[in-house]
């Protein structure tokens, strides 16, 4: 009965806004900017922080990354035979479970041994290849960075050859991830299947449920990884790969250390750039957008204060100039409960029309940030969340104002003019 009977006062609130148009459409207005910045930097939000909180797929809390520059003026093959020497050592280290070389490391970044490549269905296909990561590897890969292996077999130590920065990608078998597998053939069939890879044609040996790429940025296709059997000669730098056995990370880090240093004059190591734990990998690649999510956060908060703002000031403004109207409808029989129905009804109104309003500009802007980000669709119930939440503001800011003027006694309120 109450809900009725604050209806059927629109017509009579309706009259009165429209002797205010300006301040109206001034929180009408803001009311639907509100909502569809809020909606949509939310929205960034939320599948900012979803991303950042995704596995690689690697047992990070027992992986850490060792960079090693090579002195000057090694071969190729003297460069093979010391990654293999070095892997040799770091396996008899207390506390190491296994270990890899390899080009580059998840959430690396954009490195100098970075590899990409895309994979071809057949020689002859005209429609964009499929965008890959790739990692050098051999037969410790995936017990070193833990990964599962879900169909297929691992790669065997007679298959692992070399590849340098300037070689095409060659090699008869290759390992992927599944979110790869699944685009490269959507009918579940990968394995066994041929790709082609810049310099021929390889057959998917074996897949792994996940391992992300070096690039974070990336979302639509930073899952999409292939392991090739190779060891990566570059002259410049060697990166290895180290999982513990449990042990305390740094201690085994310390010792990896000591046991490529007792072979002077082949490394030089860096001892805060050369080494790193996965979870110090994991920060400063998602750094930038800890920081942009958090901003936005309160960005969205002060627009939410912002818009409250205005509604209390606008309330009040108007429960000033209407004290004698108020005092009229008192002294006709309205109760103080009439009076507060009036404006949280008045203020439902206007909100409600910032609102249809801000949905529509929620999904425009969603449209233009999909084209020009990695981002999915927003769902609708994201500004319809949005619009509850303003529609709870709108009520509690007018709340004050509405609950002052309806305790105003009738004769008071006469006499303010």
């Amino acid at each position: 009965m109450a809900f009725s009977r604050a209806f059927m006062q629109l017509r009579p609130i309706v009259s009165a806004l429209g002797r205010h148009k300006v301040a109206t459409l001034l929180i009408v207005l803001q009311v639907a900017l509100t909502l569809a910045v809020a909606s949509n930097a939310l929205f960034m939000v939320a599948t900012r922080m979803v991303h950042l909180s995704r596995s690689t797929g690697t047992d990070e809390a027992h992986l850490f990354v060792m960079r090693s520059s090579w002195a000057m003026g090694l071969t190729a093959g003297q460069i093979d035979a010391n990654i293999r020497a070095d892997l040799d050592a770091l396996r008899h280290v207390a506390g190491v479970r296994d270990v890899i070389a390899s080009n580059s490391y998840p959430l690396g970044g954009n490195v100098a041994g970075m590899l990409t490549t895309r994979l071809k269905l057949t020689m002859e296909q005209a429609t964009r290849p499929q965008f890959a990561m790739v990692y050098a590897a051999d037969e410790h890969a995936i017990d070193t960075l833990g990964v599962s292996l879900i169909a297929g077999r691992n790669f065997r130590s007679d298959e692992i050859s070399t590849i340098g920065p300037n070689d095409k990608l060659k090699t008869p078998g290759i390992i992927v991830t599944r979110d790869l597998a699944d685009k490269l053939f959507p009918d579940g069939s990968a394995l066994g299947r041929t790709v082609f890879l810049p310099g021929g044609p390889s057959a998917i040996i074996g897949i792994v449920a996940d391992l992300q790429g070096p690039l974070s940025i990336t979302r639509s296709s930073d899952a999409d990884s292939v392991l090739i059997p190779a060891r990566y000669i570059d002259p410049d730098v060697v990166i290895y790969l180290v999982r513990t056995d449990g042990s305390a990370t740094h201690e085994v880090m310390g010792r990896a250390m000591q046991a490529l240093q007792q072979r002077p004059g082949l490394h030089v190591i860096d001892p805060k750039l050369g080494m790193f734990a996965m979870d110090a990998v994991r920060e400063q690649a998602y750094a930038t957008d800890q920081s942009v999510a958090t901003l936005m956060s309160i960005v969205c908060g002060l627009l939410l204060l912002a818009t409250a703002g205005g509604i209390v000031g606008l309330s009040s403004f108007w429960v000033s100039q209407r004290r004698r109207q108020i005092g009229i409808r008192r002294s006709l029989g309205a109760t103080s409960g009439d009076i507060l129905r009036y404006f949280h009804a008045e203020n439902f109104l206007i909100v409600s029309s910032g609102i249809v309003l801000g949905i529509a500009l929620a999904v425009l802007a969603n449209s233009g940030l999909m084209k020009m980000y990695e981002l999915p669709r927003m769902p609708f119930y994201v500004p319809l969340l949005g619009a509850l939440l303003l529609w709870l503001i709108g009520q509690l800011a007018v709340w004050g104002p509405a609950r002052h003027a309806a305790k105003v006694a009738p004769v008071v309120a006469i006499r303010t003019t």
